[in-house]
């Protein structure tokens, strides 16, 4: 059998009318595995250990007004159940059944949300251990919360792959310095350990979930209409595990056993579709949620708003990885296959017959050789020349457009995505090792197997190391000691990261929440969100608030270039209120100049 081969002219591309376009933000919620050894708990002591890790964050919590910091640390409410939050809508998972709530759920991510299993007059209240405690940072725009007894981590919104990988490491130090805080208050003999990984080796799963804005158009064809998009990304998303895979020891949920595979999600993912993310998980996710304002405006309703022409792709199907280049291309990659999407481009060919099936038998495979049916039912293919393939459309794809200015850092995005190709053809696991994490864990263990007589893949020493290599120490984590022995090729240095660590990005609506926070302050703030600041602006004499809130709908709106006057000109909180209205209206977050 032939791998497909693509050229300009089986390359389907609609031209009847100009499609829009919108840039590939980037948002991310990531959930690390956490526990604290040396004591016992019967369910476990993820919900003690994500509690003490939250209270070492310094964040603004979603609703100051209706919380406080309890001894664990973290908002909760007046009656100590968990965390009320903001009247907002949002979905929520229940028996399979998804209900509509007033209040807020993941990154450019997930609004901040609240569930008691109980329905009163249109809003839910009570305990969530889906979403308790959620803060956002004044530092960098993100947020940190509990999901599940997990920390889960934020991202502000950005627009490139590399600030990506330097907003999501800055993410995880923030994370580490609350772990350092929290063992030095912790008794001898106890000790809070984070990894970076996404299954805890007892067929448990915890998601590595990213943020994709696109237009409204590509969405309906993605999910409401007859269009091959939908399974061209799934077949994308199978294959680039060779590429974005954080690599695992054994098999879990059920599969058939296997010494190492190469995706740690691989074995959780289900179903091709559906909105929930914590059971029976699909490959593509169906949730509608753009996080741009309101669904209709206050004053009329069949007035046209963002959320009627941009949308939000959420993907919760890859791995939590490490390394740079596998970070950086698994982001970059997935905004230049949606950019080709949107275009119109079609590739009927790239579509699998089973896709999960597909994916599962690849991950068990890091040699690389299993193949698995295309849709035509006559081809067979490998994950590498599926997205050698997919490689060679998005060259086409770029080159024919002229650039792609909705993707930045496409033309890096595209040289190491052929490199990594090149070396996965000719299988260099040895060049490999510097950019892929599961390549790198794999060396590793290899290793530990061949210099240690008794040992094997399925020896309990084994399985130690693989949870360490993503352990978020860095004195005992595998990971970073291969990085400072200058062993990982880097995409971003450690200045840029490290301006993650104090600093908004500049080029989203991220700035402007970072500083409206530092503005306000603690007590100025009554409520927060990824696409709204709500301000209090004066009190009665009674003790009543008065707020005005901030409406930061367009997620590619509010910039520095577009807000920092405001902020420098400003003499009162109310003028500084005034003029980010007027930059909400006044075309600087009007779609038309984002989308053509």
């Amino acid at each position: 059998m032939t791998s497909p081969k693509v050229n300009e002219s089986n390359m389907q591309h609609e031209r009847t009318s100009p499609r829009r376009r919108v840039a590939k933000l980037i948002g991310s919620d990531v959930e690390l595995g956490n526990m604290i050894l040396g004591i016992e708990r019967l369910n476990g002591t993820g919900a003690e250990a994500s509690r003490l890790l939250l209270r070492h964050v310094d964040g603004f919590p979603t609703s100051p007004s209706h919380s406080y910091q309890s001894e664990g640390g973290g908002a909760q409410s007046g009656n100590g159940g968990g965390y009320y939050g903001a009247a907002r809508q949002t979905e929520h998972e229940d028996d399979g059944y998804y209900h509509r709530s007033q209040s807020s759920q993941s990154s450019y991510g997930q609004r901040g949300s609240s569930y008691s299993g109980g329905y009163y007059g249109g809003y839910y209240s009570g305990y969530n251990p889906q979403d308790w405690g959620r803060k956002y940072l004044s530092t960098n725009g993100g947020c940190v919360y509990i999901d599940l007894s997990h920390l889960e981590l934020c991202i502000p919104e950005v627009l490139s792959a590399r600030d990506y990988v330097a907003a999501s490491r800055a993410m995880l130090y923030i994370a580490r310095a609350a772990m350092h805080a929290a063992n030095e208050q912790l008794p001898e003999g106890q000790r809070l350990v984070v990894m970076v990984n996404n299954s805890d080796g007892q067929s448990n799963s915890y998601g590595s979930h990213l943020n994709f804005l696109i237009t409204r158009g590509l969405w309906r064809r993605l999910f409401e209409r007859l269009y091959p998009d939908l399974f061209v990304l799934a077949a994308f998303q199978a294959s680039s595990i060779v590429i974005t895979g954080a690599g695992k020891v054994g098999a879990e949920n059920e599969h058939e056993p296997v010494d190492y595979q190469i995706s740690q999600r691989a074995d959780f993912i289900e179903t091709l579709i559906a909105p929930q993310t914590t059971w029976h998980r699909p490959l593509i996710n169906t949730r509608d949620e753009a996080l741009c304002g309101p669904r209709y405006h206050r004053d009329r309703e069949d007035e046209i708003t963002l959320n009627d022409r941009l949308a939000r792709l959420h993907c919760i199907f890859y791995d939590n990885t490490l390394c740079h280049v596998s970070s950086f291309l698994k982001v970059g990659m997935m905004q230049v296959v949606l950019a080709m999407l949107e275009a119109g481009y079609r590739l009927p060919g790239l579509i699998l017959e089973d896709p999960i099936a597909a994916l599962h038998a690849w991950s068990h495979d890091p040699d690389l050789r299993v193949r698995a049916r295309l849709g035509d039912g006559g081809n067979t293919v490998t994950a590498v020349e599926l997205q050698r393939a997919f490689l060679e459309s998005a060259k086409v794809f770029v080159s024919s457009e002229g650039g792609l200015e909705t993707v930045p850092d496409v033309e890096l995005i595209l040289a190491l995505w052929e490199d990594t190709i090149v070396k996965l053809e000719a299988r260099d696991f040895d060049a490999l090792r510097t950019r892929l994490d599961w390549v790198l864990k794999r060396s590793l263990l290899e290793r530990a197997v061949q210099d240690r007589p008794g040992l094997d893949w399925r020896s309990p020493e084994i399985k130690h190391l693989d949870l360490l290599y993503a352990s978020l120490d860095d004195a005992d984590g595998l990971y970073w000691a291969i990085e400072r022995s200058g062993l990982v090729q880097r995409v971003v240095s450690e200045g840029a990261i490290e301006r993650f660590l104090h600093q908004p990005p500049d080029d989203t609506r991220a700035w402007t929440r970072a500083m409206l926070l530092r503005q306000a302050g603690r007590a100025g703030i009554d409520r927060t969100d990824w696409d709204e600041v709500s301000v209090v602006v004066g009190r009665s004499r009674w003790g009543w608030k008065s707020t005005r809130t901030v409406e930061l709908a367009d997620p590619l709106g509010f910039t520095r270039v577009e807000a920092e006057e405001c902020f420098e000109q400003a003499e009162s909180l109310s003028e500084l209120l005034d003029a980010l209205y007027m930059v909400g209206h006044s075309g600087g977050a009007a779609l038309v100049p984002r989308v053509t």
